[in-house]
């Protein structure tokens, strides 16, 4: 049998299955191409997502840290503005208690020297009835020089001589007497003369007293009447409030004493002063008005302001939030019952504490609840614990304060508790 060379009998295999490698290198090098566009595909999608989170991550927390920060600047303005107003009031404290004490002098002296004056009156009339009295003499002499010299034709030596010893000794007498008076009447000008001048002082000196009075009383009534304006409370109606609560009278009584003099001068001053006492008493009432209303911290230990009064995500936030660790003591800002302790939705664990005066002050998130409803408390006692409980995304507390129903920025509260405490 012949045998060709290059026969596929050679080598027991048949052409078709023999491996074509410019055939394997082509389909491995699509392969390839196609993983690397995969890879590269995946790649960009997962940083789109990575941007995009940090988009989002950006867009939720821009606004809220330039609030956080508004509000932390706003902060530090109170306690500016606190410090401030708390040096004006000491100042204005301090000229009121030294115009009252001047004030008390100038009367005592007022009174002195008008008691002088009358002791003068009286002294005057006096040598006035003096004079009266020796010009009487002057003219019973003179008649009995008359007499004298009509008797003078009987014995002219003897009742001559008696009637010139008469009429010297008369003489004599009238003028000394006249003399004194007329020196008694110089001294009393120079005295009413001097009363007067020392008079026109005290009144100046009082019209002074009364201008500082006046002065310290209205640097001392204004800012407690702008803090009730700013914090939504009607001044007028809190003092009358405050008059009905506080309007006790008793005591004896004592006839009043009232001026003949008809003196212009101190009755207006007596008109001044009591417009005076009137502005110390609506001082004394906003003082007790501010005793009464919630103005303290409802947070003692440190804190972070995290949220603020106005809209929010589209809704209105009724109050701000304080932010702390879960467990920070929470104390009552003011006087008042517990109207509410319990859960509420949105709120969490809450308590309401209804104050006089038509305030209720709100605490909202609470962890722990340490009163009861009906429970009268006290400014700063210790109400609860800060939580996050109820619609929440961190410990803190929502803290609110209505006037009469109406929620209200505590922000103008927390000022003026600055102001005043």
């Amino acid at each position: 049998m012949d045998i060709k060379i290059g026969s596929p009998c050679m080598t027991g295999t048949p052409p078709s299955s023999i491996p074509d490698t410019a055939a394997l290198t082509g389909r491995r090098r699509r392969l390839l191409r196609r993983c690397g566009i995969v890879l590269v595909a995946g790649w960009a999608a997962v940083a789109t997502s990575i941007l995009a989170l940090d988009t989002l991550g950006a867009a939720g927390t821009g606004p809220q840290a330039a609030a956080t920060t508004a509000t932390q600047a706003q902060l530090a303005e109170l306690v500016a503005q606190r410090d401030a107003r708390a040096a004006e009031a000491a100042s204005a404290q301090t000229r009121f208690t030294a115009a009252l004490d001047q004030l008390s002098a100038m009367q005592t002296q007022l009174l002195a020297s008008e008691e002088k004056r009358r002791e003068l009156e009286s002294g005057i009339g006096a040598i006035q009835a003096s004079l009266h009295d020796a010009l009487a003499r002057n003219a019973e002499t003179d008649r009995r020089l008359a007499a004298a010299g009509t008797l003078g034709t009987a014995d002219p030596d003897g009742d001559m001589s008696v009637a010139l010893d008469i009429l010297s000794g008369e003489l004599e007498s009238i003028a000394a007497r006249s003399a004194e008076a007329d020196q008694r009447a110089i001294e009393a000008v120079r005295t009413a003369e001097a009363l007067e001048v020392e008079r026109d002082e005290i009144l100046r000196r009082n019209e002074e007293i009364f201008a500082q009075l006046e002065a310290a009383v209205e640097q001392s009534v204004k800012p407690l009447d702008d803090m009730m304006k700013k914090v939504g409370v009607d001044s007028d109606r809190l003092l009358a409030t405050v008059r009905k609560g506080y309007e006790g009278t008793g005591g004896p009584l004592t006839p009043m004493g009232y001026s003949t003099r008809g003196n212009a001068a101190i009755t207006e001053n007596e008109a001044r002063a009591q417009e005076v006492m009137v502005s110390l008493g609506n001082f004394n009432n906003y003082r007790i008005a501010v005793s009464k209303l919630p103005l303290a911290m409802p947070v003692k230990s440190a804190f972070r302001f995290s949220s603020g009064f106005g809209a929010r995500w589209g809704r209105q936030h009724q109050g701000v939030d304080l932010a702390a660790p879960t467990g920070t003591s929470v104390f009552a800002t003011g006087d008042g019952v517990v109207t509410f302790a319990g859960w509420q939705r949105g709120y969490g664990n809450l308590i309401k504490i209804q104050h006089e005066l038509g305030t209720e002050t709100r605490y909202g998130h609470l962890s722990k609840i340490r009163v009861k409803a009906g429970q009268k408390v006290s400014r700063n006692t210790l109400i609860g614990d800060i939580g996050n409980t109820g619609r929440s995304t961190g410990p803190h507390l929502h803290y609110e304060v209505r006037v009469d129903g109406k929620a209200v920025d505590p922000m103008s509260f927390i000022k003026a508790a600055q102001n005043v405490f």
